[in-house]
């Protein structure tokens, strides 16, 4: 894991998720959200994770109060933290009987056991969706697309991929 670029690693970590069942939409970058990476769907529940590819250090409490915050302003139901390194004691104090969980560098091998074997760290490998189709690579830049809807305009609603490096590539490609 110690050479997956931060990108790959929230696919990897998306992945894992869906192999557990959870529909996944992937915020994909920077975007000022709360530092939200990925929103999660089972049923009528969303859970909002973030992903901190952090080996040298600890993630600090600061950052379990930020999902928390926001999981509180979207009505999420939970939410987790998922990391490569390790938490601190007051990020850990903090999680407990807030519906967050923290997924750290040694309990993250569960969640990714089955993602693993089909993404390879070294090149960005086709990853499956619930429907089990690939994930295709951007055109233009070869990073992973996303699956995204559109929000206005005559395809409202139609499904397509997306660049996941948007705005900086507007790559878009159809849904099929």
């Amino acid at each position: 894991m110690a050479s997956l670029t931060w990108q790959q690693f929230e696919s990897l970590v998306a992945e894992g998720f869906r192999q557990r069942g959870f529909t996944v939409a992937e915020k994909g970058g920077a975007a000022p959200e709360g530092g939200v990476d990925l929103i999660l769907a089972r049923g009528t529940e969303r859970f909002l994770v973030q992903c901190k590819q952090w080996r040298a250090q600890r993630v600090p409490v600061t950052i379990v109060q930020e999902l928390y915050g926001v999981m509180a302003a979207e009505h999420a139901a939970g939410g987790y933290v998922v990391t490569s390194g390790r938490f601190t004691q007051d990020a850990i104090s903090f999680a407990e009987g807030r519906n967050i969980e923290l997924i750290d560098g040694k309990t993250l091998p569960a969640l990714l056991r089955e993602a693993n074997n089909q993404a390879s760290a070294s090149t960005i490998a086709p990853l499956t969706n619930t429907k089990h189709t690939s994930v295709p690579a951007c055109p233009r830049c070869r990073a992973p697309m996303v699956a995204r809807a559109a929000k206005r305009g005559a395809n409202l609603g139609s499904e397509f991929w997306g660049c996941r490096r948007y705005p900086k590539c507007t790559a878009t490609l159809a849904k099929i």
